[in-house]
């Protein structure tokens, strides 16, 4: 008996389009995730908790939906997952979904004011970002055939940084609402990722400017992940300033308070001092060059920057009592919400296209 045109169509359906996005998926697709969830959190530090909540809600839907594809891909292509994780280009993706776990949970806190679900997200994160640093750092290093260092890395390795602070932020927000003796424990886990994350960043950005610098560079390389050269350290600076925050009940945070001020200021300037050069660069490819611009799941990277330099400048600026910065929180936050918007958009038209071009034609 033949099948019924609703199942065969569910078939075609799975094998000609679900399968492939399946395979196909990019590792730092969790940067939506990112994206969604601290440009929520920048809407609520402007005084929009409608739409700070209205992108909550995308976040933790996309959470939930990129989750369930990622163990399905896991389970049907085992070997491509594997084969990402090692590539230097797509392994540094996997550290998104690290970073995305600690952005929601932090939002959780702020937003939901939900410390249970915030506990399980950071448990997630801490647990994904020690599997995953151990296995793609040590695959990069003992594999035999690497690739020369002007093709092998991107700013997408900074996701590592952000991965690593990501966990520091939403440690000290945890600490500031727990008692002892998780207080302490969970200051001293915010400070230390804090450090190693800037550490980390001097490292890998050396290298990631040395290839700027010296090799060719053509409006190809320059791929959206480049904005977490930004991103990276305004996510130090938020670590950095709710550390700051924390010193009052925290002794052994407190006698170092002038160390993490001119860190936190340091990361901060570094940060800023990248934003302008970001701009010229997207002009120099896009208009310039004339490099098409259309979706790719790697905008999500460049969207995530704009969101976090608002909350932490904002943040920053509260810890230090900086009044005079406080117009940029608000204008970077005007700005993160005009690229989600357009890059959310630029999602669903491709979504669209790609399922209607799934359609039996009648």
């Amino acid at each position: 008996m033949p099948a019924a045109p609703d199942k065969l169509h569910s078939r075609s359906f799975f094998a000609d389009v679900m399968d492939p996005a399946l395979r196909g998926l990019s590792p730092a697709y969790f940067g939506m995730v990112m994206a969604t969830g601290i440009v929520s959190l920048a809407a609520n530090e402007i005084g929009y908790p409608l739409v700070a909540w209205g992108l909550f809600v995308v976040a933790i839907i996309a959470y939930l939906v990129l989750w369930a594809m990622t163990v399905l891909r896991i389970l049907r292509h085992r070997d491509r997952v594997f084969a990402d994780m090692i590539d230097h280009l797509r392994g540094p993706g996997f550290f998104t979904m690290v970073a995305a776990s600690g952005v929601l949970g932090s939002a959780c806190v702020i937003l939901a004011h939900n410390l249970f679900a915030a506990s399980v997200l950071w448990a997630v994160a801490v647990v994904l970002w020690f599997g995953l640093t151990y296995t793609i750092f040590t695959a990069f290093t003992v594999k035999e055939d690497k690739p020369p260092l002007d093709k092998g890395i991107s700013g997408a390795w900074l996701l590592a940084v952000v991965a690593t602070q990501s966990i520091a932020v939403l440690s000290s927000l945890l600490a500031a609402r727990v008692g002892q003796p998780y207080r302490l424990d969970l200051n001293f886990l915010a400070l230390s990722m804090w450090l190693w994350g800037g550490m980390l960043y001097i490292w890998m950005m050396s290298l990631i400017f040395y290839r700027y610098t010296f090799f060719r560079f053509s409006p190809g390389d320059l791929s959206p992940p480049y904005w977490i050269n930004m991103g990276a350290m305004a996510i130090s600076t938020l670590a950095g300033a709710l550390l700051i925050i924390n010193s009052e009940d925290a002794p052994f945070l407190h006698s170092i308070v002038p160390f993490m001020k001119g860190f936190t200021v340091f990361y901060w300037a570094t940060g800023t001092w990248w934003i302008p050069m970001l701009v010229i660069l997207g002009i120099w490819r896009h208009i310039y060059k004339r490099f098409p611009l259309k979706y790719d799941p790697l905008y999500w990277g460049a969207v995530f920057p704009l969101g976090m330099y608002a909350v932490s400048t904002a943040k920053m600026a509260d810890a230090m009592s900086f009044d005079f910065l406080e117009t940029l929180p608000v204008t970077f936050a005007w700005i993160a919400l005009g690229a989600w918007t357009l890059a959310f958009s630029a999602y669903l038209v491709t979504l669209f296209r790609t399922v209607k071009g799934s359609s039996p034609v009648p």
